[in-house]
């Protein structure tokens, strides 16, 4: 993603540091909202928020992003001129927790004071306070009817760009209103259990013996019914369970599961970081499996987290930060330019399968952005293919729900590649709020994430 303007926001003042009140919480959130729109993640964009106050305001600024669209339309009724950027983010977080569906749990008029008071705390915001206070006050009288009038609006009806409503229309007209109301939905908290430590069942016992609620979910995971921090779940930094989503997990089993039960493998895990996958591969090989593996990133700070992820778990990889793209860098160098029995291409893509976690993404691509990556990933999967030995097999995965990137780039590998076969994949898992297989019985929180798996077989060529 890129990024422009100001990548370093001001420091929370002193008073905010001291207070966790809604003005202090709308002000970061809105200075967050700012930062993306400048092209920044949400990741980065309250990193100088006081530590006691990023939480709160972090679960503003996703609320915002999830209804942007609306908060948008809304505002370019009530004020046809834009405002200036920092007084339009104010205006614009506030209009998306008083309008948005389900509201955010607070009541109307004490949004609009404290929203108030979050512009007069900021000098870029101070001198239209009053203008805050009479549109908020003015959405507040003729809410029903403002409401109404902008509910035909595309991006106010999904809260994605106009461009993103139209290709989902276009590529999976069956399912896309599914999609996009997934998108907005919160993501539950899914753990991935190292069944060498403990089992699902015994891991939901354990948080259920410190009042957390959890469920299974099979084969590996268990379910969360409210996040919490990692360091509040038992025997996290001992490694005995990791955050990832159910889709991500299928990966690691299915690159695995063709391959005789201990044979000796030699495995490469490209654009591994954070490493979750490559954890996962060590994990489902089990103790005493002879397998190797090199996991590879671009980034030596990513490289880094890697290494954090496996030490935390206590498995080893090879990690290398070197462009897998550039095989002549690396591979005869260090990995003494031996094929791999399996290879795991979990290739740079739009995130756009795992925008309930990731509610920026949405904001910050363009379309433009879908054919730069799938050029990454065709070069990717030409660069790879060579290392892999006949016989072997090579998983090809995005967390992206856009076919170019996904079921086209597959189809388009195999024209060219007259080696390769595809053998039975998962395709594009597309975002629900229902698990797989699964349905809505209860109250507990469900789904999964958009992804994409395609697995490759090697064989002679003709």
């Amino acid at each position: 993603m890129k990024t422009s303007g100001n990548p370093n926001p001001p420091p929370s003042s002193g008073a905010e540091a001291r207070s966790g009140s809604l003005d202090a919480l709308l002000a970061l959130a809105a200075r967050g909202l700012q930062q993306v729109r400048a092209g920044r993640s949400s990741a980065t964009a309250l990193e100088h928020a006081a530590p006691g106050l990023r939480p709160g305001a972090q679960a503003l600024l996703y609320h915002a992003l999830r209804h942007l669209g609306l908060a948008e339309a809304l505002r370019s009724r009530l004020a046809p001129r834009t405002p200036p950027p920092a007084v339009d983010a104010l205006l614009c977080t506030a209009l998306a927790l008083a309008a948005a569906p389900k509201g955010a749990g607070y009541e109307a008029f004490t949004l609009v004071n404290q929203a108030v008071q979050a512009a007069k705390r900021d000098a870029a915001t101070r001198p239209q306070a009053a203008f805050v206070n009479a549109c908020l006050r003015r959405f507040l009288r003729e809410r029903e009817s403002l409401l109404a009038a902008v509910s035909q609006v595309p991006v106010a009806r999904w809260n994605h760009p106009r461009w993103w409503v139209e290709r989902v229309q276009k590529e999976w007209p069956d399912d896309w209103q599914g999609m996009l109301e997934a998108n907005n939905a919160q993501a539950p908290m899914v753990l991935r259990i190292n069944e060498q430590k403990s089992t699902p069942a015994q891991y939901v016992e354990a948080l259920a013996a410190i009042d957390i609620g959890a469920y299974e979910h099979p084969p590996h995971a268990v379910v969360l019914e409210r996040a919490v921090p990692v360091q509040q779940l038992p025997g996290f930094a001992e490694g005995v369970v990791s955050v990832q989503d159910h889709s991500a997990q299928r990966a690691a089993p299915l690159l695995l599961e063709g391959f005789p039960a201990g044979a000796p493998l030699h495995v490469l895990d490209a654009c591994a970081a954070p490493g979750g996958k490559t954890a996962h591969l060590l994990e489902c090989a089990g103790p005493g499996a002879h397998l190797r593996l090199t996991a590879l990133d671009v980034d030596p700070l990513r490289c880094e987290r890697i290494r954090q992820n496996l030490a935390r778990i206590g498995l080893q990889a090879q990690v290398l930060a070197h462009d897998a793209a550039r095989p002549q860098d690396w591979w005869h160098a260090d990995c003494g330019g031996e094929t791999f029995d399996a290879i795991l291409l979990d290739a740079p893509c739009t995130a756009s399968g795992i925008v309930r976690r990731h509610p920026d993404v949405r904001w910050l691509r363009r379309e433009s952005d879908i054919a730069q990556l799938a050029q990454v990933q065709a070069e990717l999967l030409a660069a790879l293919w060579p290392l892999l030995k006949v016989g072997g097999r090579m998983l090809y995965c995005t967390c992206s729900v856009f076919r170019a990137e996904g079921a086209e780039q597959i189809e388009a590998f195999l024209a060219r590649n007259s080696d390769a076969r595809l053998l039975p994949s998962p395709g594009h898992i597309l975002p629900a709020t229902a698990d797989i297989g699964g349905g809505l019985h209860d109250n507990r929180p469900r789904g999964h994430d958009g992804f994409f798996y395609a697995l490759l077989h090697k064989v002679e060529r003709r």
